[in-house]
């Protein structure tokens, strides 16, 4: 699920979150000319699905496996374990160095999507009370505009209370 989670956060260049620059290790994406695909990611999550595949395989072998005693089913268990040893560790190893130690934060896309979040208008509430902080975020999301363009526009904050109130960093 966190690989899905890094997939989605990279997927652009303009659209989808965009939040992280992936290090560009292929020429691009075949279909989308200057897109960098998140191929160590992909990759990533096949090798997790062949090692669910893997562990499940153990599993029902464990619960079938000891007919008379025999334990018959022992050297498939043993194989499967030690691939899955192999595949996780290679796996993690290329995707350390190819996409981990690479990735860098787009932080004009973070600032952008920042801006535009509606949730910092709880922050509103003890300054100008619950139902006028929902009327501004009602309206910039009709409009598409900004809580700090809404108010700034219905002169109901100054500019220094705004950025006080408004900012993200304070209000995490």
């Amino acid at each position: 699920m966190i690989m899905l989670t890094k997939v989605w956060m990279s997927s652009g260049p303009r659209a989808g979150l965009g939040e992280l620059i992936l290090p560009q290790n292929e020429p691009g994406s075949s279909i989308m000319p200057g897109k960098v695909n998140p191929t160590q990611s992909e990759m990533l999550i096949q090798v997790c699905i062949q090692v669910i595949g893997n562990d499940t395989t153990i599993a029902f072998a464990e619960s079938q496996g000891s007919i008379l005693d025999l334990n018959v089913t022992k050297p498939l268990m043993i194989s499967n374990l030690l691939e899955s040893i192999e595949l996780l560790s290679t796996a993690i190893i290329s995707f350390t160095n190819y996409c981990l130690k690479g990735i860098q934060p787009n932080k004009k896309r973070i600032n952008q999507l920042l801006e535009q979040n509606l949730m910092l208008v709880t922050s509103l509430t003890p300054k100008i009370g619950y139902d006028n902080a929902a009327e501004i975020a009602k309206e910039a999301f009709e409009t598409g505009k900004t809580l700090k363009e809404i108010l700034k526009e219905k002169k109901i904050l100054n500019e220094k209370e705004i950025k006080e109130i408004l900012d993200s960093h304070k209000n995490v």
